[in-house]
């Protein structure tokens, strides 16, 4: 048995009774218990998204026992709805092209986490993919090592009646290579002083090019990496790359500006995404696609017209780096 203890209360003069030593540490204990039992209820507890476009499906389904409702943004709501009607104009789009055997090329280039697989995604998420691909290769083996530089791209370039994108495409030499070092200076002039030659032939050939570069923020590249870190269905988006992203921001402003300046041609324009607000940046990618077309019962003009405050042309882009790259300001990415 613990021993209880006496001491003298100052204020008063008088001796008291204090709680034994053991007695007050098994309080503390069972303190620490419960504040670690309220701490695992709370991690417990998740945070749980709607697939998208369920509630948009689900707006007008009458109440029953088996269903629960919810609370949805408005923005939410409105975002879907958009973007079903875009996506029924994409695909009216893409029966265009099959009909006449156009051949599109779309480009998707930008920072680390700044959202091109997920427009990529819901670009061709209703489009009839015998006539849609999604190109997106792995690192060059040591063989393609060997080739001309733009030999592994060459052979996935669209036929007649095809639309593809390429998530991550040659321009893997204009930013990420030189920056990680993975190509010499030299490599890396010799890609800048071709590529427009290659573009030129490319549209002068006949094919439809869209270059696209998302441009996200430092913050918001960095909350993006911690989501990926944990969620289990992002892991695998994780690579030693992106962990050197945020180390290496001003080196890839750098070399954003070099390409700009020497691959931002009028006959192979580049489009600037700002991507901080991803459902945003989606539905204005795919506005300023379809603007630039035409087919068959298209909606009209004004309904896609993209936001200028979120799809900025190549020039606009340069001009703007022009004036704030030495300024210390910190620019998009």
């Amino acid at each position: 048995m613990a021993k209880k203890t006496v001491q003298k209360d100052k204020k008063k003069g008088k001796h008291v009774k204090s709680e034994p030593v053991l007695k007050v540490a098994e309080k503390t204990i069972d303190t620490d218990k419960k504040v670690l039992e309220k701490g695992e209820k709370k991690e417990t507890k998740l945070k749980k998204n709607l697939s998208e476009h369920t509630s948009l499906k689900n707006l007008n389904k009458k109440k029953s026992k088996g269903r629960q409702a919810i609370w949805v943004k408005k923005f939410t709501l409105e975002y879907e709805e958009e973007l079903n009607q875009l996506q029924i104009e994409l695909l009216k789009w893409q029966k265009h092209v099959i009909a006449k055997e156009e051949r599109v090329l779309l480009l998707f280039e930008g920072r680390d986490a700044a959202g091109k697989g997920g427009t990529i995604k819901r670009i061709v998420e209703h489009l009839n993919p015998r006539g849609a691909r999604v190109v997106a290769l792995l690192k060059p083996s040591d063989r393609e090592r060997t080739q001309w530089y733009f030999q592994r791209y060459v052979q996935h370039l669209p036929s007649a009646g095809e639309i593809v994108l390429f998530d991550r495409s040659w321009y893997n030499r204009a930013m990420v290579e030189p920056t990680m070092g993975f190509c010499t200076d030299e490599e890396n002039k010799r890609f800048l002083k071709d590529v427009p030659m290659l573009e030129s032939m490319l549209v002068k050939n006949g094919i439809l090019l869209f270059k696209f570069f998302f441009s996200v923020s430092k913050d918001e590249q960095m909350r993006r990496f911690k989501a990926r870190e944990t969620s289990p269905l992002k892991q695998y988006k994780i690579s030693p790359v992106d962990r050197e992203a945020q180390e290496r921001w001003d080196d890839y402003t750098v070399r954003k500006f070099q390409m700009l300046n020497e691959t931002n041609r009028t006959i192979s324009q580049w489009t600037i995404i700002r991507s901080d607000n991803k459902k945003k940046a989606r539905l204005n990618c795919i506005k300023h696609i379809l603007s630039k077309v035409k087919y068959e019962n298209k909606i009209s003009e004004d309904r896609l017209q993209p936001d200028p405050e979120i799809v900025v042309s190549g020039i606009d882009e340069i001009r703007f780096m022009e004036d704030h790259l030495m300024t210390g300001d910190e620019l998009p990415g």
